[in-house]
């Protein structure tokens, strides 16, 4: 049966050879379509192609077939520029480089009181303009973000709308298109072929914002990224220039406090981001230029390391009426948009309320955001009242009783802490408190229930976009320090105050006079270089509780504790 079988197979074999000249003559092959065999040769151009775009006009299928053949030569004989507007940017592409020389955002203004462009020039020049190209190649990086790409639209374009680079000799063929609508986003879609090969070559935000004047405004500066629930924030120190992130990315980007270049690919699951970390000199003061000091600039390179990048864009504000209104798809267990660009801290589950608050009473009671702010200090304030007068109460009758308490342990100072006889004198000073009313819990616990609305609130209003340049009295900018510091002289000027009208029995009276004059001054130090509309929240929260403590000290026990100060003080004198 095996012979058999090895004939039969032998001689099968022979027959198909021999009729291969007659099914080649009279049954020709059908040819491959042409569609077929692209997606055969690109798979990850049917991956990308199956992604929602915000606009469906750009997608990675035309920069593959618009793209010039091997061989044949597309460039620009001249540098061009086409301006692109909508009501929110105004955005000037350079042909040379096929990338981004100014990015004005129109509703918000500098130092100077101009329109806001978000390139930082000086460290474009050095490091490279938005919406240029990197690769791990320095050679072709420098090549590619160099050329005179034809572009399709030179002049104005008017969103929406598209615009298109292309270049191409004997070696490299590129192409970027930028589709364009009436939001801050933007959709990028880039597609570099080197001597017949995709080549790894990220769009990328080089090097900071050209909101960064000051050496904290540097130091501000993050890479953020976010997959489903999950949100990273590096700070600067953490940022290792040249490495590279391994996605899944819902969206990445880099930000300063108030702005952010934000990349949000079609495909989270097929891209990396290269961090790109730098330095430059900047005035440690603006008004001395002379005087330099360096600064990090961070920037972030994101796209698909095997093919074609196709990705939407957001530069703009972090504004949390405008992020929560940019769809992230695809994000699972958070919100499915760019709301977590908007930082408030640990607390930002308070934070959060206090800021809708805030600019509810903007909006609709004072149109002020310095009366807002004293406005809701005040409100706070009172909402809290009845903790801090718990806790001022307890302190009180604590400070009453801690002569007594002072005795108790005098009596047991003998004794090392191993002896069980320490057990005794735990249980007078229990007893001692409880026959006065005294828990040793009710003047922290007070303060622990307080103090996350006191975190919140800084958190709160340290990113409030809203207090850039928002003018209040004598101070023309409430996200900036007071220019000239009469809110933390009046930190200091109200804690000095609180410290006096607090009696302290318990203390030592000239440990009290080192800790009345110190705290205020380091109070006052800390304050002195924070914004304007922190120290106003501070300062107002210290005037109320010098009400507070009035209004304490002319009860019943608090007259008997400074009766009690007194007469320590007195006995120390002797």
């Amino acid at each position: 049966m095996e012979r058999r079988l090895l004939i039969v197979f032998a001689l099968t074999f022979l027959v198909i050879i021999a009729f291969q000249p007659l099914l080649k003559k009279y049954f020709p092959q059908t040819a491959t379509p042409p569609a077929q065999t692209q997606q055969a040769q690109n798979p990850n151009q049917t991956q990308n192609s199956n992604q929602p775009t915000t606009t469906g006009n750009v997608a990675v299928a035309q920069t593959q077939s618009g793209a010039p053949a091997s061989g044949a030569s597309k460039q620009a004989n001249a540098e061009a520029e086409t301006v692109v507007e909508n009501d929110f940017y105004r955005v000037t592409f350079t042909n040379r480089g096929a990338q981004v020389k100014s990015w004005i955002l129109k509703k918000f203004d500098d130092d100077k009181g101009q329109p806001l462009d978000l390139v930082h020039h000086a460290a474009a020049e050095k490091y490279g303009y938005p919406l240029s190209l990197f690769t791990y190649d320095e050679t072709l990086r420098n090549k590619l973000n160099s050329l005179l790409y034809v572009d399709s639209a030179p002049g104005t374009l008017k969103a929406p709308g598209d615009l298109t680079f292309e270049y191409s000799d004997q070696d490299v063929m590129v192409r970027k298109t930028f589709h364009f609508d009436q939001t801050y986003v933007i959709q990028v879609v880039t597609s570099v072929v080197s001597k017949g090969s995709q080549v790894e070559a990220l769009p990328m935000w080089p090097a900071g914002f050209g909101d960064q004047i000051t050496p904290a405004s540097y130091a501000s500066s993050k890479i953020e990224y976010q997959y489903n629930g999950n949100v990273e924030r590096l700070a600067v120190k953490k940022v290792i220039g040249g490495a590279t992130l391994q996605g899944p990315f819902n969206w990445i980007g880099v930000t300063d406090q108030y702005f952010g270049a934000i990349f949000i690919p079609q495909d989270p699951q097929s891209v990396v981001a290269v961090t790109l970390h730098n330095t430059i000199d900047v005035p440690k003061d603006p008004q001395k230029p002379q005087d330099t000091t360096k600064a990090d600039v961070l920037g972030v390179a994101v796209g698909n390391p095997k093919g074609p990048s196709d990705e939407r864009m957001y530069v703009g504000p972090k504004s949390l009426q405008v992020v929560e209104s940019i769809p992230v798809p695809g994000i699972r267990g958070a919100e499915p948009d760019l709301r977590s660009l908007v930082n408030f801290g640990f607390f930002q589950i308070i934070a959060r309320p206090l800021f809708v608050w805030l600019k509810w009473t903007y909006d609709h009671v004072v149109h002020n955001w310095g009366w807002a702010i004293a406005l809701q200090t005040l409100i706070i304030n009172l909402a809290l009242l009845p903790l801090r007068i718990s806790s001022m109460k307890s302190a009180l009758k604590m400070q009453k009783i801690q002569p007594q308490m002072n005795s108790i342990k005098d009596k047991y100072k003998k004794y090392t802490m191993r002896d069980p006889r320490k057990a005794e004198m735990n249980q007078e000073i229990a007893a001692l408190m409880k026959q006065e009313g005294v828990s040793p819990a009710g003047g922290c616990l007070p303060l622990l229930i307080q103090m996350p609305f006191l975190f919140a609130y800084y958190g709160m209003l340290g990113a409030a976009l809203d207090l850039r340049h928002a003018h209040w009295l004598w101070v023309p900018d409430l996200s900036s320090p007071d220019p000239w510091h009469i809110l933390p002289i009046a930190v200091i000027v109200t804690m000095l105050f609180t410290q006096r009208m607090t009696p302290q029995a318990g203390m030592d009276p000239q440990q009290q006079k080192m800790m009345n004059l110190m705290m205020p001054v380091m109070l006052g130090i800390m304050s002195w270089s924070l914004a304007a509309g922190l120290t106003l929240y501070w300062s107002e929260g210290s005037l109320i509780g010098i009400v507070q403590q009035y209004v304490m000290n002319k009860t019943k026990l608090g007259r008997e504790m400074r009766e009690m100060a007194l007469k320590r003080a007195r006995k120390k004198e002797k």
